[in-house]
């Protein structure tokens, strides 16, 4: 399963409070560590996504920790507060088969001399996994039109694919932003985040 730890845009304390609810979470549980954003201070952190095989549902909300600022002593404010959220995860895409093509052809108008409007050399090709459709007519040769209508369905393929991936990061980012404060699913102590 895919997390993520955040500051929510909070200040230089919450972003030490992700890098300590992090060396919590690997004292006590296997996880593994993916992507990480760098905090302001040396060894902290905006946000941290990981992945584990235990169920780390009990921590899923506002993580609050009590502690004055190491940073800024003389600053009145002692509560902090980091997210820890369960991610979705990015469906990876399987490989283009071209096996699983269907193609049509068609009569076209255009280039051909003799043959136009009597050789059947336009091609709608169709990917199966997908319904993705894509017609080719700028060639004379039918099997040309097949090649071309072939790698582009491969190519809006991977369009997809990159479409995909990119909507579920986006989704996650803004999930970083959304920090709720209050409401505490767990509350840590000290600077030692007991």
């Amino acid at each position: 399963m895919l997390y993520q730890i955040s500051s929510g845009q909070g200040p230089a304390e919450c972003e030490l409070g992700v890098a300590k609810f992090l060396a919590y979470l690997q004292r006590r549980h296997q996880v593994t560590v993916e992507e990480l954003s760098a905090g302001y201070h040396a060894e902290t952190y905006r946000s941290v996504r990981l992945r584990s095989d235990e169920d780390l549902q009990a921590y899923v909300g506002s993580i609050q920790w009590i502690c004055r600022s190491p940073y800024r002593p003389a600053h009145k404010r002692k509560n902090w507060f980091i997210d820890f959220s369960r991610l979705d995860e990015v469906a990876t895409q399987s490989a283009f088969d071209p096996e699983q093509i269907v193609y049509e052809s068609f009569r076209c108008s255009g280039k051909g001399g003799q043959n136009v409007n009597k050789v059947s050399s336009g091609v709608r090709a169709v990917y199966r996994p997908s319904g993705q459709v894509v017609e080719c007519t700028e060639e004379r040769s039918q099997h040309l039109n097949k090649l071309k209508a072939a790698a582009r369905l491969q190519q809006l393929w991977e369009q997809s694919g990159r479409a995909q991936q990119a909507a579920v990061k986006n989704s996650h980012w803004r999930r970083h932003t959304s920090l709720q404060r209050g409401n505490a699913q767990k509350i840590f102590h000290g600077i030692n985040f007991e």
